[in-house]
C-alpha cells in the first residue's frame, strides 16, 4: 500500500478524513523531523524551533512561556535549553517579570546562524511548498492556524471528560 492508496481508503466519510488528518498531522511532522535532522547540522528541530521563537519574538521568555508556545512540558524546554547553553545560543538570564524564573536569551550566534548558516536551508524549505499555489498556501495557513482552537477545544474537553471519569464501583 502507498501513500495514494492510503489517502483513497479514507476519502469516503468525514469520519474517516478527520482520522487521516489526525494522522496526517502526526506523520507529516515525523517526516520532517526525519528529513530536517538528517540534513541540517549543529541543531535539531526541536532545537531549531526554539530557537526560531526565540529570535522572532523578540523578548525574553520563561521555560514555561516557551513551553507553551511549542506545545510541550518547561522540562522539555529545559532539556532542549541546556544543549543550546553549551553551544553557545542562548543564555539564561532572570526574569524581569518574576525573580524566580528564568529567560532565555539569544546570544548573537543565534543571527549568525541564521544569517549564514541556515539561509543556505532557507532556500530547501521552499521546496517543501514549490507544489501550491498562493491562494493555496493562504488557505492552508488560515487553517492551520485555526487547528489551535481544535487543538485547545480539545484540551478543554478531553479534560472534563478524563476529570469526571470514574471506574464502576464493582470493579
Amino acid at each position: 500500500m502507498n501513500q495514494d492508496d492510503l489517502i483513497a481508503s479514507f476519502s469516503d466519510t468525514t469520519e474517516n478524513q478527520m482520522k487521516a488528518v489526525f494522522s496526517t498531522l502526526f506523520i507529516a511532522g515525523n517526516r520532517l523531523q526525519t528529513l530536517f535532522d538528517k540534513h541540517i547540522p549543529q541543531l535539531s528541530l526541536k532545537q531549531f524551533m526554539l530557537l526560531a521563537i526565540i529570535r522572532q519574538t523578540n523578548k525574553p521568555l520563561t521555560f514555561t512561556q516557551l513551553g507553551n508556545l511549542l506545545g510541550c512540558s518547561r522540562q522539555n524546554i529545559k532539556k532542549l535549553a541546556d544543549s543550546l547553553l553549551r553551544k553557545g545560543f542562548i543564555t539564561f538570564r532572570q526574569s524581569p517579570v518574576d525573580p524566580r524564573a528564568l529567560c532565555i536569551c539569544p546570544t548573537e550566534k543565534v543571527n549568525a546562524y541564521f544569517q549564514n548558516d541556515f539561509s543556505e536551508y532557507q532556500k530547501q524549505l521552499t521546496y517543501l511548498f514549490e507544489v501550491y499555489t498562493d491562494q493555496e498556501i493562504e488557505t492552508l495557513f488560515v487553517l492551520l492556524s485555526r487547528l489551535y482552537r481544535g487543538i485547545d477545544n480539545l484540551d478543554q474537553k478531553a479534560g472534563k471528560d478524563i476529570a469526571n471519569f470514574r471506574l464502576p464501583d464493582h470493579l
